[in-house]
């Protein structure tokens, strides 16, 4: 990945937490007894900022173009991509759909204590945390604009979610941001979006609409507490679950004017156990996955991509391949990883397959204890266990 904005990230983060970096990122093969990144052996680099205000009206730059970590294609690269490129495997690539990984079942139930995911295909989770049915960048249509329709239906069917109380975006490209679904929620439904992303959202009547910037958080209660909770909020509310926005290696754009007018990332959810989920959204590899990893120690589960990343020299630079994947999670120091941002839609050249089976090597070949790598079929379900649980 490159990474020839260093400064200008370094910038924004002393921007949004009052904090300089002082110490250096390690390399991503340097590697403790148990897999993990050596990292965690040092200090964070700031702690997580203080929640802001939900809803707050906000005033963003013009434009995220400084927050790149990587060119965007030029027309060097636009050519090239014209005369080699391939935005689908062939045949033999394509036989194999019959074959991807699709077992829909009921959603495990939970109480307030419990942290389980529910993968719905692509991008798109149920994670059930802190008494919360949060959905990642969900994704329930069919087709989305220039992408070929699903090759495996929705994991999950809209009349089966319980309330949604709250929805994180972690960008604005079309597999991602879905109008057609989004439209189904209420429109008090509380939503976390990368920052100049609200306006999309306030457009379309809803009232809830907290945007932030990379490292920042605000928080969100149970409606009336929830049942099971042990921790204590403010105002004699039991404890709510974090959302902190992070960096990815991104992009963002949505029509021909509005390249990088918002921000791109992921998202950290945290309940009051101190239980931790990481949703990476879309990225590439980089430096961003240790800084997570020191900032918010003890991340439970990432959900990473794996998917989309053929041609390499086309993609390198906004998604993971399936290796690059488990580095991640390595070097955010993640317990247990599921895969995600494949075998829902042809994005890419490789053979639909390919991206589990290259997980599945790169996890043994790390030495990582099999039962952690949770690759779930479109439609399966985890549970985590609860804090000093076995």
């Amino acid at each position: 990945m490159t990474q020839h904005s260093e400064p200008a990230a370094s910038t924004a983060e002393r921007a949004t937490t009052g904090t300089t970096a002082t110490t250096t990122a390690p390399e991503a093969g340097d590697r403790g007894p148990d897999g993990l990144s050596a990292s965690f052996s040092e200090a964070p680099y700031a702690p997580p900022a203080e929640p802001r205000p939900l809803a707050e009206r906000r005033v963003w730059p013009r434009t995220f173009h400084d927050r790149l970590t990587a060119p965007l294609p030029g027309l060097g690269a636009l050519a090239r991509f014209a005369r080699e490129g391939a935005v689908r495997p062939g045949r033999e690539g394509l036989a194999d759909i019959p074959r991807l990984p699709y077992d829909p079942g009921p959603l495990p139930r939970v109480d307030a204590r419990t942290v389980a995911v529910t993968w719905a295909g692509h991008a798109s989770w149920v994670v059930r945390i802190g008494g919360l049915t949060v959905l990642t960048d969900p994704v329930w249509s069919r087709r989305i604009l220039g992408t070929p329709a699903r090759v495996t239906p929705v994991g999950v069917a809209w009349q089966a979610l319980p309330r949604v109380d709250a929805v994180v975006i972690s960008h604005n490209h079309y597999d991602h941001l879905d109008a057609p679904t989004l439209r189904r929620l209420p429109r008090d439904t509380p939503i976390f979006v990368p920052a100049g992303l609200a306006r999309w959202f306030r457009r379309r009547r809803f009232t809830r609409v907290t945007e932030l910037d990379w490292w920042e958080a605000a928080e969100l209660h149970p409606r009336g507490g929830a049942e099971g909770a042990s921790a204590e909020g403010g105002d004699g509310r039991r404890a709510g679950v974090r959302f902190d926005f992070v960096p990815a290696h991104h992009w963002s754009k949505r029509s021909l004017t509005d390249t990088c007018r918002s921000l791109w990332g992921g998202w950290v959810l945290t309940d009051g156990e101190g239980q931790r989920v990481y949703f990476a959204g879309d990225t590439g590899y980089g430096h961003w996955f240790s800084r997570i990893g020191r900032r918010y120690p003890g991340i439970d589960l990432a959900l990473l991509p794996i998917g989309a990343y053929d041609p390499r020299w086309w993609l390198r630079d906004v998604h993971c391949d399936p290796e690059e994947a488990v580095r991640a999670a390595q070097d955010l120091g993640a317990l247990h990883m599921a895969p995600m941002h494949w075998a829902t839609f042809v994005l890419s050249a490789e053979p639909v397959l390919e991206p589990l089976t290259r997980v599945r090597a790169a996890w043994e070949k790390a030495g990582l204890p099999r039962e952690r790598l949770w690759d779930l079929p479109v439609g399966g379900s985890r549970i985590l266990g609860r804090p000093g649980a076995p």
